[in-house]
């Protein structure tokens, strides 16, 4: 994605329905079908020191069932050869989703991957918050990994579909998502680097994040 797009603060993306649990009794309501129409997704901002001007790309994913966020700089490190505030890095992302005439969405579950090396004892730390423009509900999580550690890490962050928080119908409300990566080192040897990257060279790396549908 080019970088020029992002500077102007204004991005599009096209995307459909994502995930959409099936009814497993009698009981439960039937999902509803999602929107046959596309999705138009508007980047209004992207801010904070893991994401530095022109090095995030936001696309669609293939199938249409999902959006993706792709980072080139989001690495956190901590140790002798680092700036001292390098061991939290940060990038919100602020979305406008413009959904058809009586549909809302919610996030259903994001796939967060990247990169670590952390010596022994040192620990590594993904958290991502989602809130909508306006509402005092936000919901966190985090995920811990501890060294020594030099490997891939994968984490996912998802809700079962009655615990969903909603986009309210009929409103135009912003959608935030603030990602976060620090390296702890806590009482161990400072002089030796940890880090731990949110970072990509292909799409297999990217942040993906799954949208569920329904009627309001």
């Amino acid at each position: 994605m080019a970088g020029g797009l992002l500077a102007s603060g204004a991005l599009t993306a096209l995307f459909a329905m994502a995930l959409a649990p099936p009814s497993t009794s009698q009981d439960v309501p039937t999902t509803p079908q999602p929107p046959t129409d596309k999705i138009r997704v508007e980047v209004v901002t992207v801010n904070g020191s893991g994401c530095p001007e022109g090095t995030v790309a936001v696309a669609p994913a293939p199938d249409d069932s999902a959006f993706t966020v792709t980072y080139s700089h989001y690495l956190a490190s901590a140790g002798e050869q680092s700036d001292p505030v390098d061991f939290r890095k940060n990038c919100q992302l602020n979305l406008l989703v413009h959904a058809p005439e009586g549909y809302t969405y919610a996030i259903a579950s994001v796939d967060y991957r990247g990169y670590a090396s952390l010596q022994p004892g040192v620990n590594g730390v993904e958290k991502a918050s989602y809130y909508f423009q306006g509402s005092p509900e936000t919901t966190s999580e985090s995920h811990r990994w501890r060294g020594p550690y030099a490997d891939n890490w994968q984490a996912t962050d998802s809700k079962p579909w009655e615990d969903l928080d909603w986009a309210p119908c009929g409103a135009k409300r912003n959608l935030n998502v603030n990602t976060e990566l620090r390296v702890l080192l806590g009482s161990t040897d400072r002089s030796k680097t940890s880090f731990m990257a949110m970072d990509s060279t292909d799409a297999r790396a990217s942040s993906v994040y799954h949208l569920a549908w329904k009627q309001c």
